[in-house]
Formats: structure tokens, sequence, C-alpha cells
């Protein structure tokens, strides 16, 4: 691992309820500072973009969503990508969690650099707190 010397000053705003429970992770995994965590969640992050970027070839896979339900405009917007990509999409699961929270199970099966598009549009949504695909190629 490398480490920078050069250090660059950010401001970012952040609901208080992600906070908190930013300061109670970095507090239970021993973070010096919410600097180190928010630099590790960064290396996490641009790990997991290195390792979307991967996905090629037929794939098979899962898309799993987490989002708020009463996000305006979110439910047709979902829709409306899901259709667009409907090629892809064999079957869809959904759950509600909570009064406000929705779970809900994609499952695809198609070209991977179409599969990442629908994932990263589905993430990139207001509402959405977390998206996460899981494929595996079609060769034996």
């Amino acid at each position: 691992m490398t480490f920078d010397t050069e250090l660059s000053r950010i401001g970012i705003s952040l609901p208080t309820h992600l906070l908190d429970h930013f300061d109670e992770i970095i507090s239970a995994r021993g973070y010096s500072s919410r600097s180190e965590g928010i630099r590790d969640s960064i290396r996490s992050y641009i790990t997991h973009y290195k390792w979307m970027a991967d996905v090629k070839g037929e794939r098979q896979g899962v898309i799993t969503i987490i989002y708020d339900h009463e996000q305006r405009g979110l439910l047709p917007v979902l829709t409306d990508i899901q259709h667009e990509f409907m090629a892809l999409i064999q079957a869809s699961l959904h759950s509600h969690v909570t009064h406000t929270r929705c779970l809900e199970v994609i499952l695809v099966r198609g070209e991977g650099s179409e599969i990442k598009t629908l994932t990263e549009r589905l993430m990139a949504q207001k509402g959405v707190e977390s998206v996460k695909l899981t494929t595996m190629p079609l060769t034996d």
C-alpha cells in the first residue's frame, strides 16, 4: 500500500443519521478519526469500482437494492430503468422491509457491461440507499 504525503482538505454535507451510523462504525472499528474512516471507505469504494469495471462477457447474477419508498418520484424511475433493461431481467422480487424502506432483488442474465450499466443507473438514483451486484460468468 502506498501512502500520499500530500493531503487535500474537503468539506462534505451528510444527513445526520448517516454520520451517526458512520461514527458508530469508526468507533467500533477503532479508527483514530473520521478522516481515517473516510479514507478507508474511499479506498474500499475505489476497489469496488475497479471490480465492477471488470464485469464483462455473458454473465448471470443478482442485483439487490435497498431504497426509500417515500422518496418522491423514485418508484417510477426505478420501474422505467428496469423496463429499459428488460432484456437482461429474468425476474424480480420486492419486499416491504419497513413502512419507508424496500428491498428489491433482480435476477439478471446477459452481457456483463450492460448489467453493470443497469446497476450503475439504479445506484445513481436519489433515495437508493444501497445497490449490490453479484455475478458469475456463464462458462463451465
